[in-house]
């Protein structure tokens, strides 16, 4: 009997998948179950399949999981894709008049349930979406859950409709459940909510990076609509008048990161979303940021390219990009954070970063970490705010150099309209107060060096930064066998593959890498130098985390588990690979 439990929900875009989801994971999360939601979806807005999977928990899951323990079909092809991947003592639930599928693709020890889902659901509402609801009441029951949470849920996600909606979804989702109690036993899952428990915050990352950004005090926020970062935009824009936030959705992305410099060079703490072709767009301003010194927190949702790609789908391959983007050296700071609950930390450091070292500071996030659903205990409201090098006032006849040649590297900073500040700041090199040298002034000798010194001052910080930046710290025993090393999203999947493995025998340790750039070299060459074998996971084709280590510490790990399909990795599949390695 497992403590664990998975629910795939699937139809055609526009059937109710990812509401249904989210009702269903809200219901975990309000029952003091752990829970993590995965939305699969297409860039259609109708048709095309899509599913939506749950899953459930007493203990906490950093990732989808490997098992499918209930299949809601919402129309056929659904159970002809996701029949064959029921779990030993799952069942499939289906309209028994809708959908038509071979049995034969149905697992051994897998049952069926079909069930009139649109005639009891006409009962209540001709809605067809009201069949969802009757699905989800017997799935209430097949696992054993609290049908009494799942109605407040009810209540309100429809509150702000007639009293009749929440009434009619009540009583379909009890039809289901008195329907399948009557026709199946329940599943062989123990997974009770503790007592005295308390309900769960749910969130996307996309939600806990916005939420970071606010308590970080971020004042502005802009975007270009792109998946899969669109949902900062809609979670900044709901929040931004309680927070006194400007919230702007530009014309492009050119317009985008321009405006968050502007806004930043105001003086208000900006940050901009994106993702990987919005990003290419962004990439001249960045080193405008760069060469200016103007602080600027910009979130890169990845998803697969080249190109448009795959653009509901996930994947890590824009680190060269984020590492390399725009012309020539300047500082910057890539943060892949690990999980929901380290994107809101990671957002409120990389506020605190991209002003303490004036450059830009770049969130790598990615289709899964930012759109998937997953409950967290708390998240800390006590938050530091370092606003950096500033300053208050210059003194009457004291010249004010902005850019003015330190032996850490970080200049004197100044809102506009601080007295006795005023400054030239142009995209060009120039002295330390601003006045451009690269016109009529380069090539001759004095301006020569103070190219080199302002190139020299400003990559000052990165070392700077690299020494104040956390390293990442092994998790599991240092004597493992094997040492799985992943960055950003992948790390859940690798810490519940790293269990399964050790569970069978096989010893291994888990490297998560979070602070991509300044590499953290230093710490990481002594863990990679004892480690008896290494594994590198990614969701790239030529594994750049892989290739980035290599370059910053001579290390090459020759086995890679590389995906690059689009979908996120299964903890199985790193089980498998390592079976496989082990057979050489």
């Amino acid at each position: 009997m497992r403590n664990d439990f998975s629910v795939r929900i699937g139809g055609a875009a526009g059937d109710g998948v990812s509401s249904t989801g989210e009702i269903f994971a809200r219901t975990l999360s309000r029952m003091g179950l752990h829970c993590y939601g995965l939305n699969s979806y297409q860039s259609a807005i109708r048709g095309g399949h899509v599913w939506f999977q749950v899953r459930g928990s007493m203990e906490k899951v950093t990732c989808q999981g490997d098992n499918v323990d209930v299949v809601i079909a919402l129309n056929s092809e659904t159970a002809e894709i996701h029949a064959p991947f029921v779990s030993s003592g799952g069942i499939i639930i289906y309209d028994k008049d809708k959908v038509k599928f071979s049995q034969s693709l149905v697992p051994q020890n897998v049952k069926s349930l079909p069930m009139p889902l649109a005639d009891i659901s006409r009962k209540f509402d001709k809605n067809p979406i009201m069949q969802n609801t009757v699905a989800l009441g017997a799935t209430l029951y097949l696992l054993g859950l609290d049908f009494d949470t799942f109605t407040t849920v009810l209540t309100d996600t429809f509150g702000k409709k007639k009293q009749a909606v929440v009434d009619a979804n009540t009583q379909a989702a009890r039809s289901g459940y008195e329907y399948a109690k009557s026709n199946l036993q329940q599943l062989d899952v123990k997974c009770t909510a503790p007592g005295n428990h308390r309900p769960k915050m749910l969130m996307t990352g996309n939600q806990a990076i916005g939420l970071g950004a606010v308590m970080a005090g971020c004042k502005f926020y802009a975007a270009y609509p792109m998946t899969p970062a669109s949902g900062i935009l809609h979670f900044m824009a709901a929040h931004a008048v309680s927070n006194g936030v400007i919230v702007k959705q530009a014309e492009d992305e050119l317009a985008v990161i321009n405006m968050g410099i502007g806004a930043s060079h105001a003086g208000a703490r900006a940050m901009v979303g994106t993702s990987g072709g919005g990003f290419s767009l962004m990439s001249e301003a960045l080193g405008m940021a760069g060469m200016t010194e103007t602080p600027i927190v910009i979130v890169e949702a990845q998803r697969a390219g080249p190109s448009t790609g795959l653009p509901t789908k996930t994947e890590q391959g824009d680190l060269n990009m984020m590492l390399g983007a725009s012309q020539g050296d300047f500082p910057r700071i890539v943060i892949a954070p690990t999980s929901i609950e380290d994107a809101y930390y990671a957002t409120i450091e990389a506020f605190n970063l991209a002003e303490r070292f004036q450059c830009p500071v770049i969130i790598a996030s990615d289709l899964l970490l930012s759109e998937h659903l997953e409950t967290i205990d708390e998240l800390s409201p006590n938050v530091l705010i370092d606003r950096g090098e500033m300053v208050g006032s210059v003194p009457s006849g004291e010249q004010y150099l902005r850019f003015k040649l330190t032996e850490s590297g970080i200049s004197p900073r100044a809102i506009p309209g601080t007295p006795g500040t005023v400054y030239v700041a142009a995209s060009d090199e120039h002295q330390e107060n601003g006045v451009v040298i690269s016109d009529v002034l380069s090539g001759i000798p004095i301006y020569v060096k103070e190219r080199e010194r302002q190139m020299d001052k400003r990559m000052k910080k990165v070392e700077l930064a690299r020494n104040e930046i956390s390293s990442p710290k092994l998790v599991g025993d240092p004597s493992a066998d094997l040492t799985i090393i992943c960055w950003g999203s992948t790390a859940g999947v690798a810490l519940e593959a790293s269990e399964m493995l050790s569970s069978q025998g096989i010893k291994t340790n888990v490297l998560a890498l979070r602070n991509m750039w300044p590499f953290k070299s230093d710490a990481i060459v002594p863990i990679l130098n004892n480690a008896k074998r290494l594994l590198s996971i990614e969701c790239n084709y030529t594994g750049q985390m892989a290739r980035l280590i290599r370059a910053e510490t001579g290390i090459d790990i020759k086995d890679k588990f590389l995906k690059y399909d689009g979908e996120p990795i299964y903890p199985r599949e790193i089980v498998d690979y390592v079976m496989r390695l082990r057979e050489k």
